[in-house]
Formats: structure tokens, sequence, C-alpha cells
């Protein structure tokens, strides 16, 4: 059984990523990934359940609560989050077109999330993201991947890319760029260098 330390961490992940697909799937009218938030919320209202059930268990005294309360209202405000984020999807699930504004103030903050499809010829196919080194050499992290009809969330450095694949990635303006002919066979990861030294 995971300890109380492990769920919160996969807690906070989860929560973290449901917030940027819920933000994508505003962004692009996308039902899919809406629908993975839902099932996403699902699974931390499930850790929430969880923790409760250790924090009974090993409660054995007033101090040993007192303790205790603070890991189960870092577990709540997980939940809180992730439930905002259902809210978001669910907007998204019933049809509701995202307001103009919305669009544009998504548009001026620092942190960006876009959606690339890896096409034909590009250097980022058949290689892990820990190959690619995406993080460092483009500002952008990849959070998750549409692979045909199923989802990959949370994408480790032993994670494949195949041509096809929609990646959504956040990161700076740049960033987005430069993924963004990456992925098209625009430019080359040799070339990566140069388009940011002449920034």
């Amino acid at each position: 059984m995971p300890t109380i330390k492990d769920i919160l961490i996969e807690m906070k992940n989860l929560s973290e990523l449901m917030v940027d697909l819920a933000y994508s799937a505003v962004l692009f009218n996308s039902n899919d990934a809406a629908e993975e938030v839902l099932k996403l919320e699902n699974k931390v209202n499930s850790s929430n359940y969880d923790i409760k059930i250790q924090c009974l268990v090993a409660a054995r005294s007033m101090e040993d609560a007192e303790k205790l309360t603070a890991l189960l209202e870092i577990a709540e405000a997980a939940e809180s989050i992730a439930n905002a984020a259902k809210d978001l999807a669910e907007i998204v699930i019933k049809g509701f077109k995202p307001h103009p504004v919305f669009k544009m103030v998504m548009e001026e903050v620092e942190e960006i999330i876009i959606s690339v499809t890896i096409q034909k010829g590009s250097e980022l196919n058949n290689k892990s993201l820990g190959d690619l080194f995406l993080a460092n050499r483009t500002g952008m992290i990849v959070i998750a991947i549409r692979r045909d009809e199923s989802w990959i969330y949370g994408p480790d450095k032993r994670t494949m890319i195949y041509e096809g694949d929609i990646l959504i990635a956040k990161g700076t303006e740049i960033g987005s760029e430069l993924l963004k002919k990456l992925s098209s066979n625009e430019i080359s990861l040799d070339e990566i260098s140069d388009v940011i030294d002449e920034e």
C-alpha cells in the first residue's frame, strides 16, 4: 500500500495535470481532453479517500491527530484544485464555446499551452522525450500526448513520440514556435541553438 507521502505527491501531480488539460480542452475545444480531466478527477477523489483512511489508522493520540490534520488539509486543497479543473472541463463537454476574452487572456500569460502534431520527417519521430531533451532545448514541457484514440498523460523521459502523435505542451512563446517548427520538420534539432542565440 502506498504511503501518505506517495499519495500526496500523486495528488499534487494529478491536480496540476488536470488544470493544464482543462485549459487545453477549452483552448482547443477538445472533448477528449475534457473527458480525460473527468477520469483524473475520479482518481484524485479516490486518493483523497485513501489518505483519510490511512490518517485514521495512524492516529493513536490527540497529538497524532493534530499533526495529521495538516496532511488532510493539503489533500483537500489538491482535491479542490481538481474539482475546479473538472468544472472547467465540463464547460467543453456541455458544448459551451469559450468567450473571446478567455483566449485573449490565455495569450497574455507568460506560460502558454499549444497543441502540435508530429509530421512525417520530423526529427521528433521515433524518439523518446529523454533522448530529445525538449524541455532544455525549447523550454516546452509535454504534459500529454494523444495517440490514435488514447491519451498518455504526464509522459516521462521514457515516453516515445511517433508520427501522428498530438503533443500538448506548455512553455514560452519562443519555445512554442520552436516546437511547432520541429514537429512540422521546418527546423532541425541542431538548428535550435542558432535560433535561440539570434533571439
